[in-house]
């Protein structure tokens, strides 16, 4: 029997048993899945001389994360490859607002669009600076962030404290208008809060807009050599070699609860696995509490909670292989890992009222990754492997497009989606569509067959909206991984701080099993005295 079961091999799954194995416990992991890796595996389903990421694909978290830093997973094998230019956001008219890897260059872009712009551009990132890794620690430390929160309290004082806390409960549409006087800097800033699903007209969307924003100019947007899958591959590597067990295609199907505490899982074939001192869940909230634990387990306040849980928009990928690069028609987007395509910050926020309404967006807001030219090894010199998602609502109510999607998705609907992603790119890509030797589709029902914590497409495990943050993430309470079962944590992005790659929830989960059982052991040994 191990010390511990942990239930999915997600990143945050194998982040979590890498630290309890470091700490000396056994670990045993069960994924459903034939492989590891969650939203982060890569294959060659698409062409086989092309690389494709199936989920997830760059890494600015992951770049940042004193989390994954401290595993050292370079020890594995893992290296990381950069795009010439992290973002780019082109127009219609052929300008084009670029996150360059220098910040001086970055600037001197924006101030293209306005004079000024470059050093209002600056002067967000001196803020970042001065507060960017403190609030780091705090995000990806177990709430609340006593240490990391006091320090990062003085540097936001001397930051412009209060002024500096409005900015970031900005709508990221006001902070832009407030920051510049040109549209390049609002499209970054908008583009990059779209990466979650804020419109550029909710509250704390600036905030994340600036957060990714800043990532991007001080850590890039990194892709791992090889493909996506190779952090998962270095994740159980380093977890292999310390004695920790992965074992995949085993599904549990519930959590075994006696006396209020967690006591191990049961497979879909039958197994009973028991766990001495903790089950750690890399699931969604709502299927850990109501499929695996059972609601005769849980106060009935989290159950009523959980009816008001909120998912994230769902998401629509198509994967490409290309036979050339794409030839868009603003020539900076083309050295960028990641090209933001919308018709301006006004299409972003038509996009997203779109999606509110329950509509199927006529013109999607396509997030586009331009995977060979950030890693060149993902396929033969001279082409592109690349994909592009856009997200839709999770209850689709009409289509405000021409094709009458339904959000069933048989393969006229996916077929239809995925021609409407490809048009849109065409309107800043003349001739993109030409270039397509291959494409494979991932409609929402897709991507949760192949994760299953991908509610119907969502990528976050619940909504980025303040509400859902922090003390309310997944549902009110302490914003921390407990659950009302002893012995029971949610190691999900389901828990504080929530999606990215970047394994805090799953340390944080590691981090309070371990506590928990050094507080049981001071006490039997204080009750033995």
């Amino acid at each position: 029997m191990p010390d511990a079961v942990v239930i999915g091999a997600g990143p945050n799954g194998l982040v979590a048993a890498n630290l309890l194995v470091d700490a000396g416990w056994s670990v045993e992991v069960l994924e459903a899945q034939g492989e590891p890796g969650g939203a982060v595996r890569s294959d060659r389903g698409v062409h086989p001389d092309y690389v494709s990421d199936l989920f997830s694909a760059f890494y600015p978290l992951a770049a940042a994360s004193p989390v994954l830093a401290r595993l050292d997973l370079a020890a594995e094998g893992l290296r990381w490859s950069h795009a010439p230019v992290v973002v780019a956001h082109p127009l219609l008219d052929g300008r084009c607002a670029v996150l360059e890897r220098r910040v001086e260059e970055t600037a001197a872009g924006l101030a293209g669009f306005a004079a000024a712009d470059g050093q209002a551009w600056q002067d967000l990132y001196k803020v970042w600076r001065q507060v960017g890794p403190d609030l780091l620690r705090s995000l990806f430390t177990p709430f609340p962030p006593v240490r990391a929160g006091l320090r990062l309290a003085a540097k936001l004082r001397a930051a412009g404290g209060l002024r500096l806390a409005r900015n970031l409960a900005l709508p990221v549409r006001r902070l832009g208008e407030e920051e510049f006087a040109g549209e390049g800097g609002r499209l970054l800033l908008a583009g990059n809060a779209l990466h979650a699903d804020l419109a550029p007209e909710a509250s704390g969307s600036g905030g994340f807009g600036w957060l990714m924003s800043m990532l991007g100019q001080s850590h890039g947007f990194p892709v791992p050599v090889g493909g996506s899958g190779a952090l998962t591959t270095a994740l159980v590597n380093r977890l292999r070699s310390r004695g920790g067990v992965l074992r995949c295609g085993e599904r549990v199907t519930s959590v075994v609860v006696r006396g209020g505490r967690a006591v191990g899982v049961r497979t879909a074939g039958g197994d009973a696995v028991g766990a001495r001192r903790a089950v750690l869940a890399d699931t969604s909230a709502p299927v850990l509490y109501r499929e695996l634990v059972g609601e005769e387990h849980l106060p009935s306040r989290l159950l009523r909670d959980l009816e008001r849980f909120q998912w994230d928009f769902s998401t629509f990928k198509v994967d490409w292989a290309l036979t050339g690069p794409v030839p868009w028609t603003a020539p900076q987007a083309a050295g960028a890992g990641t090209v933001h395509v919308a018709d301006g910050v006004d299409g972003l926020t038509r996009f997203a009222a779109q999606i509110a309404m329950g509509q199927v967006p006529d013109e999607p807001f396509v997030l586009f990754g331009q995977m060979t030219t950030a890693d060149p090894s993902r396929s033969p010199a001279g082409t592109e492997s690349a994909w592009a998602y856009t997200h839709l609502p999770q209850h689709i109510t009409s289509d405000a497009g021409p094709d009458g999607i339904t959000g069933r998705w048989r393969v006229r609907e996916q077929e239809a989606m995925a021609d409407r992603v490809e048009a849109q790119v065409e309107r800043f890509a003349p001739g993109f569509r030409a270039l397509i030797g291959a494409r494979r589709i991932l409609a929402p029902t897709t991507l949760q067959a192949m994760d299953e914590n991908l509610h119907n497409g969502a990528i976050n495990n619940g909504t980025t909206a303040l509400h859902q943050q922090a003390v309310f993430r997944p549902t009110p309470g302490t914003g921390r991984p407990e659950t009302p079962v002893d012995g029971l944590y949610l190691a999900s992005a389901a828990a504080h701080p929530g999606g990215g790659v970047h394994g805090a929830p799953g340390a944080n989960a590691a981090r309070a099993a371990l506590r928990s059982r050094a507080v049981r052991t001071l006490a039997h040994r204080a009750q033995r005295v």
